[in-house]
């Protein structure tokens, strides 16, 4: 039987907040998604070292320093008013979808 994905209301490219964790309160831009593990990828945030050998894209091997993903409830979107973390609620206008900050009541 086929799971239906989750529907979040965080995008890519988004403004966030870690709300938990080792990098409560740190901000960053959403770089991608994972929709089956409900992680998100943000820039900057939750960096992890990796020892690579040597490959055609990184010729000399090392230590790699990059993002890791963390779980989607560990981060809230922006208010784009307070610049705090903000729940969402989403509304129709015509056949247009927006999504509402709920401690400014403006659109994101």
């Amino acid at each position: 039987m086929k799971r239906f994905a989750p529907k979040f209301k965080i995008k890519k490219g988004d403004n966030v907040i870690v709300i938990s964790g080792n990098e409560k309160g740190k901000k960053g831009i959403v770089k991608s998604i994972e929709v089956e593990s409900m992680r998100v990828l943000v820039e900057g945030i939750n960096m992890i070292k990796r020892h690579t050998k040597p490959s055609a894209a990184h010729p000399d091997g090392g230590i790699i320093e990059r993002e890791a993903a963390i779980h989607i409830s560990n981060v809230s979107l922006i208010d784009p008013k307070s610049g705090k973390a903000t729940r969402v609620s989403i509304h129709k206008e015509g056949k247009k979808v927006v999504r509402i900050s709920k401690k400014s009541n403006t659109a994101i």
